[in-house]
């Protein structure tokens, strides 16, 4: 009991501390990474910077790995690759080695203005929004939700 509540203190401790738990990715060698911890399955590459009505139509269509079920991460769902304990980029390129640390696209429009949305900045992995108009980096995410 005594070893349980400890356990529990430590990662609460790191929860408070802003200490991530690393995600947990296999590479599924067809071009997509799948996240056991979140159960989400991601693109590994990407096609380059889209506005956010492009990326959304993109991942729409998108057909990879033997899948056709993809679409534009949330907000939350793209904040969990990120590795804070790594920056420039902030995420584990073991898993997305081409990745741009820069500023990738989520579906998540802004609820006090509907022409941004949000977005990580994978140079960091900290969260921003910026107008819908704008280019960014898109990773297209399929499961959950």
């Amino acid at each position: 009991m005594q070893k349980m509540l400890v356990l529990m203190v430590m990662i609460l401790t790191m929860l408070i501390a802003g200490i991530a738990v690393a995600a947990t990715f296999t590479d599924n060698k067809n071009g997509t990474v799948l996240d056991s911890a979140t159960g989400l399955m991601w693109q590994q590459g990407e096609p380059g910077s889209l506005t956010w009505t492009d990326a959304l139509s993109y991942c729409n269509g998108l057909s990879l790995g033997g899948n056709s079920d993809w679409r534009l991460p949330n907000i939350t769902e793209l904040e969990s690759i990120t590795d804070d304990g790594k920056y420039n980029p902030a995420i584990d390129t073991t898993y997305f080695p081409n990745v741009h640390a820069s500023v990738y696209w989520s579906s998540t429009t802004d609820a006090n203005d509907a022409n941004y949305a949000w977005n990580v900045y994978f140079f960091l992995g900290s969260v921003h929004h910026n107008p819908k108009s704008f280019s960014y980096f898109v990773r297209c995410v399929r499961g959950g939700q």
